[in-house]
């Protein structure tokens, strides 16, 4: 899968992945910010201005005229908020790419934040937030993220608080876009049915007059825990939920990829270590998996299981049983687990890659992130490239108790029970 990467005058990167048996285009931007770049007192913002900029914008003054604009193409469009960016996206027919980019254009670059509509918006964000907190399989990823990141902003709720949300306001918005919100900050990805040079003089002329800016930076993280840290919500629920987790590598570590390979071999698929061990064999758990997260400065390296509240303490002792194993040597990593597990990345991966929106996440984070883009095709020559060894010493650097932290939500009041079994 070829692509081209140009930078327009203004400092925008513009990448552009030719599919031509498509019959669709897709166009994304990419913002380079998230979360962690926000202020205390404005937690949510990057979250909230996402939700704003489909509320209208000056060519579509309204969220109807918006989707109205969307819908008559056939198109679908959609946005996300994360810790360290923000992405807004079109997917057309290729015919309508450069209405796709007229609609996007617009509605990021000139939202028209009216009152009303941030007042209106503020309800449904809250709404949101009631719904995350009563969904505990979604809620158990925002405590355990506290607990692990405490002290830094990249430990707060990607939506904010119900505090910090109702104090937001329009000014909050305007200066947020006015720092962050520049074309040096931005990738612009457009992958399917495209031709390039077509491709750069549409993005030339609706992001040309863009202001270049600069990139922020947000405040590094540095692990500070000695020993285990453990975090329990109270829930009188019929299934526990629990997160085990330990620090792991950052988004440019050498052994990022032996990482990946590890999470696989422990607890992805039906195949998998934990898999087998917790629900096929003891019949503890139906959900149980293992997934790697990672941001510039630091990673994280979890397992999540879903249980019956009585048997949380045994899940818990065989997902560190079978971590720590791994390290110590006591269940030895396998030649054909490795092989099965670089089976696994490439096949899934090649997959994903059949949709143009997951098209332009590999290629636009790797914009916004990597000091280099790889094509799928190197990126799996790079997981063919690991080696055993490098698995093992990522195991033996990751799985140790001075990394480890654990939340969990259930009917249970306080900590003592996990606490002791973390130490021992």
């Amino acid at each position: 899968m070829d692509y081209k990467l140009t930078a327009l005058k203004n400092g925008l990167r513009v990448i552009t992945v030719p599919i031509p048996t498509l019959e669709s285009a897709a166009v994304t931007l990419w913002v380079g910010v998230g979360s962690r770049f926000e202020e205390e007192k404005q937690a949510g913002v990057s979250h909230f201005l996402e939700h704003m900029v489909f509320k209208g914008s000056k060519k579509f003054p309204s969220a109807r005229a918006v989707s109205l604009a969307v819908d008559s193409i056939g198109a679908e469009s959609n946005a996300g908020t994360s810790h360290e960016w923000t992405d807004f996206y079109i997917k057309s027919q290729a015919s309508q790419v450069e209405r796709s980019f007229e609609i996007l254009t617009d509605i990021v670059l000139n939202p028209l934040l009216k009152l009303p509509d941030i007042k209106r918006e503020k309800g449904v964000i809250l709404e949101e937030i009631s719904m995350h907190k009563d969904n505990p399989m979604e809620r158990i990823g925002d405590i355990f993220t506290n607990l692990t990141f405490a002290g830094n902003s990249l430990g707060r709720d990607v939506i904010g608080s119900v505090d910090t949300v109702r104090a937001i306001t329009r000014d909050d918005f305007e200066n947020y876009r006015q720092l962050h919100y520049k074309a040096k900050n931005m990738v612009l990805t457009v992958s399917g049915n495209i031709h390039e040079d077509k491709i750069i003089h549409i993005a030339d002329k609706y992001f040309g007059a863009l202001e270049s800016g600069t990139k922020e930076e947000a405040k590094k993280f540095t692990p500070s825990i000695k020993k285990p840290g453990v975090k329990v919500e109270f829930k009188d629920t019929e299934q526990a939920h629990l997160i085990l987790g330990f620090y792991g590598y950052n988004r440019i570590h050498s052994r990022r990829y032996a990482e990946g390979l590890l999470s696989v071999i422990l607890g992805r698929g039906m195949s998998s270590r934990l898999f087998t061990e917790i629900r096929e064999k003891r019949g503890l758990a139906y959900a149980v998996g293992s997934s790697i997260s990672r941001f510039v400065d630091t990673g994280v390296f979890g397992t999540y299981a879903g249980i019956n509240p009585k048997n949380i303490s045994k899940v818990i002792k065989v997902i560190l049983d079978q971590s720590y194993g791994i390290a110590m040597g006591k269940y030895p990593l396998k030649e054909k687990e490795l092989k099965k597990a670089k089976e696994f990345v490439k096949g899934r991966t090649a997959l994903s890659l059949e949709d143009t929106i997951e098209v332009n996440e590999f290629f636009g984070q790797r914009a916004l992130f990597l000091p280099e883009i790889d094509t799928p095709e190197e990126f799996f020559k790079k997981v063919d490239d690991v080696h055993l060894e490098e698995l093992e010493r990522a195991a033996k650097e990751i799985f140790v108790p001075e990394k480890l932290n654990l939340a969990i939500i259930g009917p249970y009041k306080n900590d003592k029970q996990f606490s002791k079994i973390l130490s021992k």
